[in-house]
């Protein structure tokens, strides 16, 4: 398997994991207290972009040519890396 199918094939395992946790605290909101409703909400919307983001990430390696994705490697795990740490810090404040 290349390395772009594996990077590929990993990245969308990590969005379907961050929507089963998306799933999960939209699950929470309904038995929340209201004030607690609305950052719950705002938590997932943020989540929900992150995953958007996620998808494009994931659209632009799907699209390079294997050539094109040697050089543009680094610079999507790198984003992918940031991408990761903000939906993290996300999900952390749902576990408070």
């Amino acid at each position: 398997m290349s390395d772009k199918k594996l990077s590929q094939q990993k990245k969308q395992a990590q969005l379907d994991e961050w929507k089963a946790e998306v799933d999960k605290f939209k699950a929470k909101v309904s038995g929340a207290t209201a004030e607690a409703q609305l950052k719950l909400k705002e938590q997932i919307k943020t989540l929900e972009h992150k995953i958007e983001e996620g998808k494009a990430k994931l659209a632009e390696i799907a699209a390079a040519k294997e050539d094109a994705w040697e050089s543009m490697k680094d610079r999507v795990e790198s984003g992918w890396k940031s991408l990761k740490s903000g939906v993290s810090d996300t999900i952390a404040k749902f576990k408070k």
